[in-house]
């Protein structure tokens, strides 16, 4: 409550600076949550100062909501969104990253909401958590890894350096250096500060909230364009691999499978649509190419930045946009998704049983950049899988009753399950989610904040032992 009090003062200076009265609410808001957040710290302070995966768990889940309800009251208390249901679906798209809306002219909005709406993407990409951790110090006990394991996206958490908070904090100094330097390579392009930082901001956290009704198309050239799709690439990239090659622990980064998977899904899909959507582009391969890229780099990290309606796109194009939309980034990145290494484990869980099958007696393991993987990780893997396709399913049932075409339905519940954003139908690159009932949104806000927190975290509020005393 502290820290997102204080992030909302930057959208009060920026208001101030186009003369807006809507700073008014960020600063109302600010005060009243940092207010809160520094009683509720010196009212009642825990016996132990140790925190256990279960409760690590769920205080990551119920922070992510608190985050949501204060960051929607701006919208909601300046009635550029009047409807809390909606102005809570736009909050909880923003933190989650997913870059759903529900507004149809996002230009309407002040120039404070609209920075408010990419600097919630900027927050919720590398994790609020995350961000704590980089400065809070070590309470003690494992509090910091159950912490950060429930709301760091992937089935692994591989730590580069010893201490968590070392490590927390290189994670965000990174994220800031890449941020920072799309920034300069927009701005040096001749795009506006505002729209650079609102457009990096939405980069890094892979979240996709725009600042123009058209979206990215708005800076029509190929630079601005170009800039932005690598970036988005770079982003659904895990950490990892950057704190390895800044430790110029180079032979490490590149011996990394699932960075190799993530690269061969992006050039392999590119390549497919590009030539797909040839005709469409009357013939021009650097223009059919340029939408591929853009929109496979947009649509595997799960970011949603569009440039163009793709529902005009021939049916396998767009079956492939669906595809990589489940698959996601790399884990330990800002990307949402299935991700990567989670199915490259369970293709090769599916290789080593049919070569049991073959030969019945033999012994073997799965292994990832040549280490064997451990049991409980592949056991947490197919359970994963499990619990996603369950979600998925029974959120699509829901919202089907709605009666919208099965594209919509389909579409919306893939994109805000996995963090993507647009969807096809009505809810494309061209649309946006208002046109949907409050059953529906409520389903999609469930999904949104289930995918960011990686299922298990949001689930478990529901299962009522976790509420009693141990």
């Amino acid at each position: 409550m502290i820290v997102e009090g204080a992030a909302m003062q930057f959208c009060t200076v920026t208001s101030l600076i186009y003369g807006e009265h809507e700073g008014l609410y960020f600063l109302l808001t600010g005060a009243v949550s940092a207010l809160l957040g520094v009683l509720a710290v010196k009212v009642k302070k825990p016996k132990k100062m140790v925190l256990y995966q279960k409760a690590g768990f769920v205080a990551t889940a119920l922070s992510w909501i608190l985050l949501a309800l204060i960051g929607a009251m701006p919208f909601w208390l300046s009635h550029e969104i009047p409807n809390f249901a909606d102005a809570m679906f736009e909050t909880i798209s923003g933190f989650t990253t997913t870059g759903a809306t529900i507004i149809p002219e996002v230009e309407k909005l002040s120039h404070g909401m609209l920075m408010w709406r990419s600097l919630m993407n900027f927050l919720g990409g590398m994790g609020v958590i995350v961000f704590l951790l980089a400065l809070i110090p070590r309470l003690g006990g494992q509090q910091n890894i159950f912490l950060m394991k429930a709301e760091s996206p992937g089935p692994i958490i591989g730590k580069a350096v010893p201490h968590m908070r070392q490590y927390a904090a290189l994670l965000y100094g990174i994220y800031i250096g890449m941020t920072l330097l799309e920034f300069i390579l927009l701005i040096c392009g001749g795009m506006g500060v505002f729209d650079a930082i609102n457009t990096s901001f939405a980069t890094a956290g892979t979240g996709g909230f725009g600042v123009r009704n058209t979206n990215i198309a708005a800076y029509n050239t190929y630079y601005f364009q170009t800039v932005i799709a690598i970036f988005m690439m770079l982003f659904g990239v895990n950490f990892s691999v950057y704190i390895l090659i800044i430790a110029r622990k180079f032979k490490q980064a590149i011996k990394i499978e699932e960075l190799w998977y993530y690269i061969g899904f992006i050039v392999v899909s590119t390549v497919i649509i590009g030539i797909n959507i040839l005709p469409i582009y009357h013939n021009d391969p650097h223009e059919a190419f340029h939408q591929s890229f853009f929109y496979v780099s947009s649509i595997i990290t799960t970011t949603g930045f569009g440039i163009g309606d793709v529902n005009h796109w021939p049916t396998l194009s767009k079956s492939i946009i669906i595809i990589i939309t489940f698959i996601g980034a790399m884990a330990g990145s800002t990307g949402g998704g299935f991700k990567v290494s989670r199915l490259v484990l369970l293709a090769k869980e599916v290789k080593k049983e049919f070569k049991l099958l073959v030969h019945p007696r033999n012994v073997r393991v799965v292994k990832m950049d040549g280490k064997s993987i451990d049991h409980n990780i592949m056991r947490n893997t197919s359970v994963y899988l499990v619990v996603y396709l369950s979600i998925f399913l029974l959120s699509f049932m829901v919202v089907s009753i709605e009666g919208l075409d099965v594209e919509t339905s389909f579409t919306s519940v893939a994109a805000t399950l996995n963090n993507t954003g647009p969807g096809l139908g009505l809810v494309g690159p061209v649309g946006n989610y208002a046109p949907m009932s409050l059953l529906s949104k409520i389903v999609l806000m469930f999904d949104m904040l289930a995918g960011r927190l990686e299922l298990f975290p949001v689930l478990l509020l529901f299962v009522p032992r976790v509420w009693k005393k141990a």
